[in-house]
């Protein structure tokens, strides 16, 4: 690969400064945050889209899961795409990619037109993460490197949370193809903007060999993990033979994939950079943090609707909170890098997280709006640290050849941690509701005498017994979720045991990059 024809560009472009500085992160946020932005904002807008192509609900989850497995696919490929054809040179080939792909997203008429362009439109935006990530800490000075972190940081993490806001907004108002419209102008500006001030921070190309097998092996196992996720409640999980099926298949091709990308001399995934302790752990700790917050942003908006009777802009004025004290502190998480010990922030950070859950596991049925609200401001003081922080070690941890697989690395396990999270959560939540509704109505008082005084009240024999049962089911359902939120909390506290696992960098670079 070393031999190999490359163009002459400069090894240590000047960092930006001034407007251009700023105008260039902002395209960069910008599509960091539309690419995951992606990931959850068709959630809520499956009924529509299966409603419009006259197909099942359960059919149009596909939109989902298909847009998640081509994303969690071409995330590990960054660090090839990226040596070949060259850092901005691919970014700007994936944006283009996303924008097409949206724009034909919305403009089909069949559910296998959506599908296959759900699927490009996730090929192409899964390099977008860490190739946003990498150039925004080029184009910092490396004193600042921090703030442009802290700024990915902040759009990956907002970007889930408007996801479903926007979608049932846009759904519920307009129709549901300008979920994919809303993203052609951000992709202009993307692309506008990187294109016209990125070109000296373009990277060598190198001509290496694509690794076939590997490739196949990682779309053949991630494919059927995220499928088994995806279906398994709907098939009665290892119970059915189609999932036990998946996960064997998942597994051995899982195997299969780690053998080969370690003997393979051109990798097309170089999982050699785990052989660096404190990307090991640091990867370990986000990813476990990650799969329990996002459980929580999945999980609050389902309970918030399903039970707890609000509306989709009604919730969305609550999780909003999230976002505050995330964008506020991401600055000072950055700035506090260097200063101290980065595991005592990171760890703070994330045990801060688990004390909210512990706030959120206090909620009842009929819990009043700012008891909603306020663990959802105060979770955004411990954000920016976590995400900040575990980024900032993780990269430290690595010399500058491998920081782009790293990210890429880093970046998949992330998106693959909060399906796992999700899928793991609801299932959960499933199982949580139906033991407490069994203990519920095993320890109920004079169940017949409040049906008594429902039917005085001028209901029927009907209608009494469907509220009783409402009830006891809205009591289970708040049970089970507040449970999760224990669990999330433990999850939490776990992920921050294992940042101390990790060797203090000697020094906390951002990321090698300059």
């Amino acid at each position: 690969m070393a031999s190999a024809a490359a163009s002459t560009l400069p090894a240590e472009p000047q960092p930006l400064t001034g407007m251009r500085l700023i105008a260039a992160a902002f395209a960069l946020a910008l599509a960091n945050f539309v690419v995951v932005l992606d990931t959850t904002i068709a959630n809520v807008s499956v009924p529509h889209i299966a409603g419009g192509l006259a197909v099942s609900p359960t059919q149009g989850t596909w939109v989902i899961t298909s847009y998640a497995v081509a994303d969690a696919i071409s995330v590990p490929l960054t660090g090839w795409l990226a040596a070949r054809f060259g850092t901005v040179r691919w970014f700007l080939i994936s944006i283009a990619g996303f924008g097409l792909f949206s724009f034909l997203c919305g403009v089909s008429r069949t559910l296998d037109a959506l599908i296959l362009f759900r699927v490009l439109q996730g090929l192409s935006g899964g390099p977008l993460m860490p190739l946003s990530q990498i150039l925004l800490l080029r184009i910092f000075p490396k004193e600042k490197a921090g703030v442009g972190l802290a700024i990915w940081a902040m759009t990956t993490t907002t970007a889930p949370i408007l996801g479903p806001i926007l979608g049932g907004v846009i759904s519920d108002n307009w129709s549901w193809p300008w979920i994919f419209f809303i993203n052609l102008p951000v992709v202009a500006i993307c692309a506008f903007g990187v294109g016209s001030m990125l070109g000296g921070f373009e990277t060598k190309r190198v001509k290496a060999r694509i690794d076939t097998v590997g490739l196949v092996l990682l779309v053949v196992s991630v494919g059927a993990f995220q499928i088994m996720l995806d279906t398994g409640r709907e098939h009665d999980w290892f119970g059915s033979t189609w999932i036990v099926g998946l996960a064997i298949l998942a597994a051995v091709s899982f195997v299969a994939f780690v053998i080969w990308e370690l003997t393979d001399a051109n990798p097309v995934v170089d999982l050699r950079v785990f052989r660096f302790r404190g990307f090991s752990f640091a990867t370990l700790a986000i990813s476990l943090g990650f799969g329990a917050f996002f459980a929580q942003v999945v999980l609050t908006p389902l309970w918030l609707q399903q039970v707890a009777g609000y509306t989709a802009t009604d919730t969305g004025f609550v999780v909003a909170w999230l976002g505050v004290f995330a964008v506020l502190l991401s600055p000072v998480a950055a700035g506090s890098i260097g200063k101290v010990d980065i595991r005592l922030t990171i760890s703070a950070g994330i045990l801060w997280m688990a004390f909210i859950s512990t706030l959120r596991a206090g909620w009842t049925a009929d819990v009043d709006y700012w008891t909603l609200a306020w663990p959802h401001v105060l979770q955004g003081i411990g954000m920016p640290f976590f995400f900040v922080g575990l980024t900032a070690l993780a990269l430290s941890s690595v010399p500058a050849q491998d920081q782009t697989n790293a990210a890429g690395l880093m970046s998949f396990l992330r998106t693959l941690s909060g399906a796992v999270g999700t899928a793991i959560a609801t299932t959960a939540w499933d199982d949580s509701s139906a033991s407490a509704r069994a203990q519920l109505v095993a320890t109920m008082n004079d169940a017949g005498g409040a049906m008594d005084k429902l039917q005085q009240a001028g209901l029927t024999l009907e209608q009494a017994r469907a509220a009783v049962t409402r009830m006891v089911e809205v009591q289970a359902s708040t049970l089970g979720v507040l449970h999760l939120f224990l669990a999330a909390g433990v999850v939490f506290v776990i992920a921050a045991i294992a940042v101390w696992c990790a060797p203090r960098p000697k020094q906390v670079s951002m990321g090698a990059s300059h």
